[in-house]
Formats: C-alpha cells, sequence, structure tokens
C-alpha cells in the first residue's frame, strides 16, 4: 500500500505559476510511473502530466492542454514529485490528483484544490 500527499493548492489569478508536491510513503525508486491527473466540476478525471519509468530516470508526458506550460519533476533526495503550472488559466480549475504505479497497482492521492480566477 502505497500512500501519497498532495500540498500545494491554492486560488491563483491568470497567469499566475504554482506548484504542487506529491510525496509518497515508499521510496519513489520501487514506483514505476508517477503523475498528476485532475478533475474539474461535472467532468471525468483525465491525465495532465506522466513521468514514466521513474527508477531509470524518468520520462514526461504532458497532455496537450498543458504542454509547454506545465512541468514535471522528481527530487529524488526530497522523495518528492512536482508539477510546476505556469501560465494558469480559468480552465485548469480542478482537483488535481497524484497517482503512483507500482507493478499493476495504482495508487492516489487525496486530491489538492486548485481555482484559476480571471
Amino acid at each position: 500500500q502505497v500512500q501519497l500527499v498532495e500540498s500545494g493548492g491554492g486560488h491563483v489569478q491568470a497567469g499566475e505559476p504554482l506548484r504542487l508536491s506529491c510525496v509518497p510513503s515508499e521510496s519513489i525508486f520501487f514506483i514505476n510511473d508517477m503523475g498528476w491527473y485532475r478533475q474539474a466540476p461535472g467532468k471525468q478525471r483525465e491525465q495532465v502530466a506522466v513521468m514514466t519509468r521513474v527508477p531509470t530516470g524518468g520520462t514526461p508526458n504532458y497532455a496537450d492542454s498543458v504542454a509547454g506550460r506545465f512541468i514535471i519533476s522528481i527530487d529524488a533526495a526530497k522523495n518528492t514529485l512536482y508539477l510546476q503550472m505556469n501560465n494558469l488559466r480559468p480552465d485548469d480549475t480542478a482537483v488535481y490528483y497524484c497517482n503512483a504505479k507500482v507493478l499493476s497497482r495504482k495508487y492516489w492521492g487525496q486530491g489538492t484544490q486548485v481555482i484559476v480566477s480571471s
């Protein structure tokens, strides 16, 4: 069982940045893939950014809607996954969830709210 603790959400104005953090209860090097998903009110949860093959350095993948604005990264020394969100837009408003895949199992954090006002 892997527990994920997210932080960093908040309420910002359009164009401002925000950084989300996710700390897993296990070493990041035991996790195959880690990423961020989001769910806006009335919409399905969608993938935002995923880091695959974490133990070998990680390969980032981004949704088209955030490519060029968001950056996913890992600080192995802090055992933390980050999502740097730049140039935020009102349509980025959602609850953001951290996700970790270990072998065939997926784990989710509790979510952190991001609100972007125009």
